[in-house]
């Protein structure tokens, strides 16, 4: 990768706080030098209480675009001139295009884990979906998938303080799309397991199974069913104890790993108007 100053580089950047964890420059400034676009991708430690400042510099500055992750993606949505109808359902943003001094909010995290999904040989469109948890990255999923054309999406996010909004979305995706979506409490096994004997897929877009947090919400593997595909948009561990069990009882498993890589490459494609070269990215920064 080799990057070469101007004085016409348009600057991209990263906004949250932790971000030295960030693999999002080394892509997207990878993808740039490939292209031969004249862009640069930064990472800046900006908290919540100072996100205001910073994205008011940003656009003082003329920037093309930026992302959000934690915990600044809420937040964003009050920042922004205008929502994508996902960013607007969802009430978050993960990515910003300047359009001559208007900020445009999106939301590529649903679009990531979709891609991510056609990537591992599942396709959505028309398919009955379980998925635990709608808080956080699982909100945008949730709109994405009612968007792209699921058929059904059965919801289970616990009875806590974002119950309220996670029914809000619930009522605008019966409104505003085709699919049905219902909400229920993840304490209800017996409707957990019901659902599930229907399901096509089952989506963990919560933190449990990660190295932090470890664990199922899944309590045995009589829950599943042959055919059920299962997924994971946790990418550490790569296997967690849900795509475990999944494994051993037969069933085809995807973690979100490449979840990361596509929402990225949305990101870009607003930015730039090309398409990022997953290939080789992938080869480089990625791997499952």
């Amino acid at each position: 990768m080799s990057l070469h100053t101007t004085g016409h580089t348009k600057l991209l950047c990263l906004l949250g706080s932790p971000v030295e964890h960030s693999i999002s420059p080394e892509m997207h400034n990878e993808a740039c030098a490939l292209l031969g676009l004249d862009y640069h991708y930064l990472a800046f430690d900006v908290p919540l209480d100072r996100l205001e400042t910073a994205v008011a510099g940003l656009k003082a500055m003329g920037v093309k675009g930026f992302n959000l992750t934690m915990p600044d993606k809420n937040k964003m949505v009050a920042l922004c001139d205008e929502l994508s109808p996902a960013a607007k359902i969802c009430g978050a943003v993960n990515t910003v295009v300047n359009y001559n001094g208007r900020l445009i909010g999106h939301t590529t995290d649903g679009i990531g884990y979709v891609m991510s999904a056609r990537d591992a040989g599942f396709d959505l469109v028309g398919k009955r979906v379980v998925q635990l948890g709608a808080g956080g990255a699982g909100a945008s999923i949730l709109v994405q998938a009612a968007i792209d054309g699921a058929a059904a999406i059965d919801v289970f996010n616990p009875n806590d303080t974002f119950w309220p909004r996670a029914a809000q979305i619930v009522v605008q995706l019966n409104e505003q799309t085709k699919c049905r979506v219902t909400l229920h409490d993840l304490e209800n096994l017996d409707k957990l397991r019901g659902c599930l004997s229907e399901a096509d897929l089952l989506l963990n877009t919560t933190p449990v199974g990660m190295i932090t947090i470890p664990g199922c919400l899944i309590p045995d593997s009589s829950f599943f069913h042959p055919g059920l595909v299962v997924s994971d948009v946790i990418y550490n561990p790569k296997e967690t104890q849900l795509l475990r069990m999944a494994r051993k009882a037969g069933l085809h498993t995807f973690n979100g790993t490449y979840m990361l890589l596509y929402q990225g490459a949305a990101s870009f494609k607003l930015w730039t108007g090309h398409d990022m070269p997953i290939q080789p990215i992938k080869e480089k920064y990625f791997s499952v």
